[in-house]
């Protein structure tokens, strides 16, 4: 029921109107993905969204309601998304929610609505809240299968981390058709502090965010907008006055007009809200005092037990502020406050005394039946409402109870602020360790948990710090030693040094042949062996595999055989490393554990690679990626694949491919050194391609330019190899010369046969360049580089066509390089071995070769070599080679893309036949028109018959 302040009509926001019917028209075309509507509190953004959702409603979509509450940012993990998922199960039933799911999925979402059964109970910190995401993800593509879908998620400032996360991992995957997220903010709450600043700042950067600002009403909308509420033309000067202390807020343009004819203009902004609730009886003001101490939505029998009203004095009671639109009636017998601003003002107007009391009740209902709140919400509103009757007791009590429910959700984020106020309530609470059943070490322990599996490493570190300082080594050593393993992972996380000495501080306290010690041992391991200390890494690992198997640990033991395994990779024993990593998959499949399974098919990914095996290795990556998808694991073991996927897609020259797998993963938020890793393979196409600025902010972030320290004997190898091209890039070889003789002299270089040798290679480039100049320095270097290559192996084609470059065997090289399908290396050695023909006076050689060379560098957009291929084809004589036919200049790929082009199938079906995203394929399609030169598929698929490229 609408009262008489509201405006019957939709005055003005066509703009605004227009901007989200555009939106949502690309939306069903898969360009947009989310909307961002900020605006003050009261300036209409409810209403725009309304009418927005009834025009997509009116033209057949799915839509799909959830708000935010203000509760939530305390632990109500989701709320926004279990509204939306009640509306759908409300709608279409249980069962054919479900139905939508991967077979068993619906129990991730059982943590969000009791109708799916049971949760998963698996207490994987890292696995649920990622398969949570995933399923949420997948519900919302299979619903835009059937018919547009568009999610309405209302004021996002309030939302909980969890929620957050959710949004932002929504808005970055979903990359298809038929969806769109629509998301309410108020900008004027923002501070500097608030947590959904970062987040739009993040949603601000990503493709296929909209960003909406919805202004105040102008002076002729304020005047239509009273002209609708009041029946007739408002006084010119009362139209003035009205707009000049509403400012154009519309909501207080409704809460001047309630005032009367002369409007009474309360001097308050607070004043103006409240003036509708003061005209109300007084009795309903009562009630509607201890409605807004329940948040801004109540539930009518909670409402009725905490006023102690019977079902009919509350009606009676509540009735005027429903007519007077204060209170709005809400699915399930609950009543929600029309504005929030109008809840909080009511709730800022209670007298303190009156504030505990309330809350208190509000407690005390609710402990003696759970049933007053929705499925879920009994233990933060307790918490929620001890806290608020300063009772610190029963605070504490409920705060610790709503953490343990948090982490049961995997909403680690909201267990860390609950775990915090019980550390601020501790002392208060003479007798809290035997409250609730754990001693205050044990709260930061949980603490240190909590911020570590949703990734606050700062909060994380703080929390293991104190709770460090208050245990003693000599009697709780193990405890301390876990603690210092965190430690180190938090300092991992963030690129810190020290994590070596840190484990090994952790080892000293570990008793002898204990199953602690195996555990650190298995980290410490882990990272010598990242570290190149391999002889001292293999023993411990050998020491850890006996007191795993002694201990019966078999999944500890496949951690310490990967480990092992680490160490053969490092050393070029490809072989073995697979023969390793195959005995500890087999452990995990007899152990069930998805961690392991994971852990060892990203592990043989890298050794197919390094063995030259691609197609293998795409295929394991395919399936790998898939099953980190169907165990929830894709942020953590998927992205490892994900990374390793993308270095394969880059060595065969499918970039844009691996570019797309990169911008992917690099969504998900991965750790920092993954997201480096990622950045490495995205600057290694950028470098072939001559991104000059590209290159430069990916290696700034990776600390290359400014010399970041760096410990992982890898990340220093590919970190100096990538800054050695930069400097080759910008035509720089006494600079990169100087970064050639720091890394030769950095006392730990990966004995990694491959990274060894295509670093050496890449040294000859640089010595060759660099020699008329610096002779000297370039015969030093390549002398060090010497007795590099005597040290290392020669295991694999993949190392021996480098071996080659590095030798100067181009032609044999580049012959390597074809076998091997990697087209960059082949065009690269073609052009070096074409230099040297016409050293010698060969130009009909070096022409042959530079016409085998400039197809391949054209059909990567490889600008820097097509440059030296172009001049080089000059001045041996021959001019600029011929452009290559079409059918030489589409890849494999291409053309296959292209047979289903001229077939009229769509990016979806292309992308389900071939097993790609609908992403990639567009990618593809843009290539091929530029390729032929034409502008629409049509005319592809005319000149794919004209030119028979299918034939």
């Amino acid at each position: 029921m609408r009262g008489r302040s509201v405006s019957p009509v939709f005055v003005g926001r066509e703009e605004e109107l227009a901007a989200l019917s555009e939106s949502f028209e690309d939306a069903l075309k898969g360009k947009v993905t989310a909307v961002l509507l900020g605006g003050e509190a009261g300036v209409g953004k409810t209403r725009l969204v309304q009418r927005f959702a009834e025009r997509c409603a009116a033209d057949g979509a799915q839509v799909l309601l959830g708000g935010c509450v203000e509760l939530s940012t305390e632990g109500l993990a989701y709320a926004p998304f279990t509204a939306a998922l009640r509306q759908l199960v409300r709608e279409q039933g249980p069962a054919a929610v479900a139905a939508l799911l991967p077979e068993g999925a619906e129990r991730d979402l059982a943590r969000l609505l009791p109708e799916f059964g049971e949760p998963v109970g698996d207490g994987e910190t890292d696995t649920g809240r990622a398969r949570l995401f995933e399923q949420i993800l997948t519900l919302l593509e299979r619903l835009s299968d059937a018919r547009p879908t568009v999610l309405v998620i209302e004021d996002i400032h309030w939302a909980d981390r969890s929620s957050r996360d959710l949004i932002a991992f929504l808005s970055r995957n979903l990359h298809i058709p038929q969806v769109l997220i629509l998301m309410t903010y108020r900008s004027d709450d923002l501070h500097r502090q608030h947590p959904l600043r970062p987040v739009l700042a993040e949603l601000g950067r990503v493709q296929g965010v909209d960003r909406l600002d919805l202004p105040r009403l102008s002076r002729d909308e304020v005047a239509q907008q009273m002209t609708a509420i009041l029946g007739r033309v408002p006084e010119y000067a009362r139209v003035e006055k009205v707009y000049e202390r509403s400012e154009g807020i519309p909501l207080f343009v409704e809460a001047m007009l309630d005032g009367g004819e002369d409007c009474g203009f309360p001097e308050s902004m607070q004043d103006l809200i409240l003036n509708s609730v003061e005209r109300l009886p007084e009795e309903t003001q009562r009630v509607l005092r201890i409605a807004a101490a329940g948040g801004i939505r109540v539930g009518h029998a909670l409402l009725a037990a905490v006023s102690g009203l019977s079902d009919i004095e509350l009606e009676t009671a509540l009735r005027p502020a429903i007519a007077g639109n204060v209170l709005q009636v809400a699915d399930n017998r609950a009543y929600v406050f029309r504005h929030s601003l109008i809840q909080e003002a009511v709730h800022e107007e209670l007298l303190p005394g009156e504030h505990q009391r309330l809350h208190s009740r509000y407690a005390e209902e609710i402990s003696k039946d759970r049933t007053l709140v929705p499925p879920g919400r009994a233990a933060v509103e307790l918490a929620h409402h001890w806290y608020g009757a300063r009772n610190d007791l029963w605070a504490l009590i409920s705060a610790w109870e709503a953490a343990r429910k948090s982490f049961k959700a995997f909403a680690y984020t909201e267990a860390v602020p609950l775990l915090e106020r019980v550390l601020m309530l501790w002392d208060r609470v003479p007798d809290a360790a035997e409250r609730i059943g754990a001693d205050h070490t044990a709260v930061l322990e949980r603490a240190s948990e909590a911020a570590h599996a949703g990734g606050d490493v700062d909060k994380g570190m703080k929390f293991v710090k104190a709770a460090l300082k208050q245990l003693d080594e000599t009697t709780e050593p193990a405890r301390v030693a876990q603690l210092i393993v965190r430690r180190a992972a938090f300092k991992s996380s963030k690129g810190h040094m020290g994590v070596i000495e840190d484990l090994r501080d952790a080892l000293r306290l570990v008793p002898q042949d204990s199953h602690e010690r195996a555990e650190v041992v298995t980290h410490l391991g882990r990272h010598l062996m990242l570290r190149g200390r391999i002889a001292e890494a293999s023993e411990l690992i050998t020491e850890g595999l006996r007191l795993a198997r002694r201990h019966g640990d078999r999944c500890l033991e496949s951690d310490l055989l990967m480990n092992l395994a680490l160490g053969h990779s490092l050393n070029g024993e490809t072989e073995s490393v697979i023969a390793l990593n195959e005995q500890a998959l087999e452990i995990g499949r007899e152990e069930q554990s998805h961690r392991i399974i994971l852990r060892a098919i990203g592990n043989n990914i890298d050794s197919l690679i390094e063995m030259g095996r691609h197609e293998e290795a795409l295929a394991l990556s395919e399936q790998g990626w898939e099953t980190a998808r169907k165990w929830g694991r894709l942020r953590g073991s998927g992205l490892f694949i994900m990374n390793n996927w993308a270095e394969v897609l880059e060595a065969i020259g499918r970039w844009d491919e691996a570019i797309e797998i990169v911008e992917a993963a690099l969504a998900y938020g991965p750790a920092l050194r993954t997201r480096y890793a990622l950045l490495r393979v995205r600057a290694d196409i950028a470098l072939a391609r001559g991104e000059v600025e590209l290159v430069e902010n990916i290696l700034s972030e990776v600390g290359v330019v400014k010399d970041r320290p760096e410990d992982f004997v890898q990340d220093i190898t590919n970190n100096a190899r990538l800054r050695i091209g930069w400097h080759l890039l910008r035509g720089e070889p006494t600079q990169a010369l100087a970064t050639a003789e720091q890394v030769l002299a950095h006392p730990t270089r990966s004995s990694k046969a491959k990274l060894g040798w295509r670093l050496l290679s890449l040294l000859r480039n640089v010595c060759d360049a660099a020699g008329p100049a610096e002779p000297e320095r370039t015969a030093a270097v390549r002398a060090r580089a010497a007795e590099v290559a005597a040290q290392l192996s020669v295991i694999g084609p993949v190392v021996e066509a480098y071996r080659l470059s590095y030798s100067g065997d181009f032609d044999a090289a580049a012959a390597g390089w074809e076998r091997l399908n990697r087209p960059h290396n082949q065009a690269k050695t073609l052009l070096r071995a074409a230099a040297d023909a016409a050293r010698t006076g060969d130009r009909e050689g070096a022409a042959a070769r530079l016409k085998v060379a400039l197809p391949l560098a054209r059909a990567l957009r490889a600008t820097p070599l097509i440059e030296d291929i172009v001049t080089l084809s000059r001045r041996v004589g021959g001019g600029a080679p011929q452009s290559q036919e079409p059918s030489e200049l589409l890849t494999p790929r291409e053309l296959e893309v292209l047979r289903l082009v001229t077939q009229g199938r769509t990016n979806r079906d292309i992308a389900a036949e071939l097993f790609i995203s609908a992403k990639t394929v567009s990618v593809h399609v843009s290539n091929i028109l530029a390729k032929l030169g034409v502008t629409t598929r049509g005319e592809a698929a005319a000149a794919a018959h004209r030119l028979s490229l299918l034939a």
